[in-house]
């Protein structure tokens, strides 16, 4: 099972490198005897990723981060808070890729912020837009404010231990639901998506956000029908 991690954290160290850590260990235990998780550090990306959206394709690098998250078994996603929002460069990331890239892919949403009066930003700005994207989110996504990284370092609140905990569990049991990334039916073509259509000297490489809705797509399950096979039997 391949868990990837993308963390949108600014500093080096960050709170959401260091919560991103946490909840990749915590989903690794409970998969157990799956790889490393990647980890796809969007600051270290942050030009390749404003040039795509200006040449409307991804270079070598940023390719590599895209085909880690499109290929992956299951995603965690970390961001800080700004301006009560996941930042900027967290939406460009997501920005770049097919939209339907991570149809039906295990999600764990999670932020950091100063306050927990940020909470709310799982809610009302991280989970519409996986859902957009039609990935299969876990119920419990985790917040962690300064006060909950109790000692520093490896050291955490209680509650954030819990909520870490519980989501990471949530994610293991999606994953080993939907099977392997490879195995699921085919929702989306690959092959380098353009941010802003065709360039105007030649074809895009691969599908275009604003590309012709008549263009040939792969037929992709109703949600409904997939969340009816990953339910558990009654």
């Amino acid at each position: 099972m391949k868990l990837v991690v993308v963390t949108a954290g600014l500093t080096q160290p960050s709170s959401t490198r260091l919560l991103a850590d946490r909840l990749a260990r915590a989903a690794g235990e409970r998969l157990g005897g799956a790889p490393e998780p990647v980890v796809v550090e969007l600051r270290d990306l942050a030009v390749d990723i404003a040039g795509a959206f200006v040449t409307g394709f991804p270079n070598t690098r940023l390719r590599g981060a895209i085909d880690a998250v499109t290929g992956a078994d299951g995603l965690i996603a970390v961001t800080p808070v700004f301006t009560a929002s996941y930042s900027g460069l967290f939406k460009s990331f997501f920005d770049v890729l097919d939209p339907r890239a991570l149809a039906g892919k295990p999600v764990l949403i999670a932020a950091t912020g100063g306050t927990p009066r940020h909470s709310l930003v799982l809610e009302h700005a991280m989970r519409p837009l996986f859902a957009y994207l039609r990935a299969v989110v876990t119920p419990t996504a985790v917040y962690a404010a300064t006060e909950d990284w109790g000692g520093g370092g490896d050291a955490y609140a209680d509650g954030l231990a819990d909520r870490i905990d519980r989501a990471a569990a949530e994610l293991a049991d999606l994953m080993r639901r939907t099977g392997p990334a490879a195995a699921r039916p085919a929702a989306v073509e690959t092959g380098g998506p353009s941010v802003n259509g065709p360039a105007a000297d030649g074809p895009s490489s691969g599908p275009s956000v604003d590309g012709d809705a008549g263009a040939d797509v792969e037929e992709v399950i109703p949600f409904e029908e997939y969340l009816a096979s990953i339910r558990p039997s009654s």
